[in-house]
C-alpha cells in the first residue's frame, strides 16, 4: 500500500499517496489549479508558469504540476500571490493570442476562454499589433492557426514521446517560436495523430473534419465504445440534430487512456446514413408488404413451425445482448449453429508510448462474445465468404447484422425461412423473405466485449429510425412467444438473460460494469482465434 502523505490545501486536510504533484493533489478537494503544458499522459515541463501556488516557506511560488507533495505542506492556489501571478501570465498569452472567439472552433470549450473569465484582467493593456503566424495545414486531419498557440508544446511532446513520431517541434526562439512539422513531411501516414486536437487546451489545432461543422455547446455527449476495432476503446459521441458530429476519447486507463486511433476517431458516417430500414416487411411472389411489428412476429413464428432446422449467421458488431437473445431463439427453436464473420488487419498498430493500446487485427467490436456464446468463425481474413452451406440451406436461416453483400444472388433460394434483422438496406435485406428493422449500437443500450474479455457499456445517443427496435428486443420477444422465459424489458434485462444463459457471463451484473466496464472470469476458456 502507497506510504501517504498528509497537507493542506485552501484550508482543507488533504492526504495523498507519496509522489502526487500538487496540482493532482488539489483535485482530490475539487480544485483545478490552471494549468496549460501539464497533461496526465505525458511528461510535465512546467514551462506555461499557470500552475504557480504558494507554498508556505518556499522563497518563490511553485509550479503545480511538478512540485510533489510533503507532509505538513500547505499550499494555498487561491491566494492573493497565487491569483496575481496567473493574471499576470494569462495577460502575456493575451498580447498576441487573437480575440476570433466567434469563428473559433474551440469556442466553448477553451481554457484560455475559462481561465480568462474566471481569473484574467477585466481589460487589456496591449498597444502594439499583435503577431501573425497565419494557417498551416499539417497534413492529415490537422490544421494549426499559430496566432492562438500559447505554446505549451503538449502536441510535440504526444508525438514524441506517446506516438514516438518525432514530426513536430518548436522552432525559432522567444517570441518567434511556433509549432512546425520537419522537413515538412506533415501528419500524413501517421495513425495517432488527431489525438494532438484533442489535447491542445486552445484552437490552435482543429481538425479538419469537424471545422465550423457544430458549436461546442450545440453537442450533447454520449458515453459509448469503439466500434472499429476489437479494443473497445471508451469514447463520447458528440451529436446535434440526430447526428454524429464527431468522436472523442474518454478516459480510461484500463484500455485506452486518453487516447484512440485515426481510424476509429473518423469512422462514423455509417451511423448517420439515411438508407435505413424502418418497418418490418414480408416479402412473396406477390411483392412486397410492409406491417406492423405484431403482424410481422407471428407470421415469423408460423412459418417457422416445422421449418426445418435452423442455421444463423451473426454480424460480430452486434453486441453481447444482440447475440445472446440470438443464442437463445436458435435453441428455442430446437438449435442449430451460428456462425460469424470478421475482418482482419495485416497487422496491428500500437500506440508506442501505451503499450495498452493499439489498432487490433480483428477490426470487429464483438468477435470475443460470439466466440462466447459458441458461434463459430468462418470466412476469409477480410470477412468475406464461409457461408455456402447457410447459402443453400433448406430448413431456416436467420442473419443478424450481417449485409451479405459478397454472397450471390441465390443466397437462401432454398430456405423454407428467410429471416433478415439490419440496420441499413443492403443485398442481404433484398433477398430476405422476412426483413425486421433493428438500431444500431448508437441508437440503444447495450454492451461490447473487446479483446481482452473486458465487458463495457455503451448509451443511446441517437434517435432510432422510423419502428426499428433493438435486436435483443425483437429476438427476446420471439423467444418469449416460444415459452422460454419472459421478454426483456430493458437492455439490463437481456443482459442479465444472456449471462444467465452463457457460462463466461456469469456472476457479472448490469451494475457491475460501472464506466469502466468489468473482466469476465478468467478461468472460462475461449475459443475461436
Amino acid at each position: 500500500m502507497a506510504e501517504m502523505v498528509n497537507l493542506t490545501i485552501d484550508g482543507h486536510e488533504v492526504a495523498v499517496p507519496r509522489g502526487t504533484t500538487i496540482l493532482e493533489a488539489a483535485k482530490t478537494i475539487g480544485s483545478e489549479v490552471p494549468h496549460y503544458c501539464y497533461h496526465p499522459g505525458m511528461s510535465s515541463p512546467a514551462m506555461c508558469r499557470l500552475c504557480l501556488v504558494e507554498v508556505e516557506g518556499a522563497p518563490k511560488p511553485m509550479p503545480g504540476c511538478v512540485t510533489t507533495v510533503m507532509e505538513g505542506q500547505v499550499v494555498n492556489t487561491q491566494s492573493e500571490q497565487a491569483l496575481s501571478n496567473r493574471r499576470g501570465v494569462l495577460e502575456f498569452y493575451l498580447v498576441n493570442h487573437p480575440l476570433d472567439c466567434p469563428i473559433c472552433d474551440m469556442s466553448g470549450e477553451c481554457n484560455l476562454q475559462d481561465y480568462v473569465h474566471d481569473e484574467g484582467r477585466e481589460h487589456g493593456r496591449g498597444r502594439e499589433p499583435k503577431r501573425i503566424f497565419g494557417r498551416d495545414d499539417f497534413g492529415g486531419d490537422v490544421l494549426f492557426y499559430g496566432d492562438r498557440c500559447v505554446m505549451c508544446t503538449r502536441c510535440v511532446r504526444f508525438m514524441s514521446e506517446v506516438e514516438q513520431d518525432h514530426r513536430l517541434t518548436v522552432v525559432e526562439r522567444g517570441n518567434r517560436s511556433v509549432i512546425d512539422t520537419f522537413y515538412d513531411e506533415g501528419l500524413d501516414g501517421t495513425n495517432w495523430h488527431g489525438n494532438i486536437v484533442d489535447i491542445c487546451p486552445v484552437g490552435a489545432l482543429v481538425s479538419k473534419d469537424f471545422l465550423h461543422k457544430a458549436r461546442a455547446w450545440d453537442l450533447t455527449h454520449t458515453p459509448s465504445v469503439c466500434t472499429s476495432c476489437s479494443q473497445g476503446c471508451n469514447i463520447d459521441l458528440h451529436t446535434r440534430d440526430n447526428l454524429v458530429q464527431r468522436i472523442k476519447p474518454r478516459e480510461n486507463l484500463d484500455v485506452n487512456a486518453w487516447w484512440i486511433c485515426d481510424h476509429g476517431r473518423h469512422n462514423y458516417e455509417w451511423m448517420n446514413r439515411g438508407d435505413r430500414l424502418e418497418a418490418p416487411v414480408m416479402r412473396s411472389d406477390s411483392g412486397s408488404q410492409a406491417m406492423g411489428w405484431g403482424d410481422a412476429l407471428r407470421a415469423l413464428l408460423e412459418k417457422s413451425d416445422g421449418g426445418g432446422s435452423v442455421k444463423a449467421v451473426a454480424s460480430a458488431m452486434s453486441s453481447n445482448e444482440d447475440l445472446g437473445a440470438l443464442k437463445a431463439l436458435v435453441d428455442a427453436m430446437g438449435g442449430g449453429e451460428i456462425l460469424y464473420r470478421s475482418a482482419r488487419a495485416e497487422d496491428e498498430v500500437p500506440l508506442r508510448g501505451f503499450p495498452l493500446l493499439a489498432r487490433r487485427k480483428d477490426l470487429s467490436a464483438n468477435s470475443t462474445a460470439a466466440d462466447l456464446i459458441g458461434a463459430n468463425r468462418v470466412g476469409a481474413d477480410d470477412g468475406t465468404g464461409g457461408l455456402d452451406e447457410v447459402s443453400n440451406h433448406d430448413g431456416i436461416v436467420l442473419v443478424l447484422n450481417d449485409d451479405l453483400a459478397d454472397q450471390k444472388e441465390d443466397f437462401g433460394n432454398n430456405a423454407s425461412l428467410f429471416v433478415y434483422l439490419g440496420t441499413h438496406d443492403s443485398p442481404g435485406a433484398a433477398k430476405a423473405d422476412l426483413v425486421l428493422p433493428v438500431t444500431s449500437h448508437a441508437e440503444g443500450e447495450g454492451t461490447f466485449t473487446n479483446h481482452e474479455r473486458r465487458v463495457q457499456r455503451f448509451a443511446k445517443a441517437l434517435d432510432a429510425p422510423g419502428m426499428a427496435r433493438p435486436a435483443w428486443l425483437v429476438l427476446g420477444a420471439l423467444v418469449a412467444e416460444k415459452g422460454e422465459g419472459p421478454a426483456p424489458r430493458s437492455a439490463a434485462d437481456a443482459f442479465a438473460a444472456m449471462s444467465s444463459s452463457v457460462a463466461a457471463f456469469a456472476g457479472i451484473t448490469w451494475d457491475d460494469l460501472g464506466t469502466r466496464g468489468a473482466v469476465l472470469n478468467e478461468s472460462v476458456s475461449v475459443t475461436g482465434d
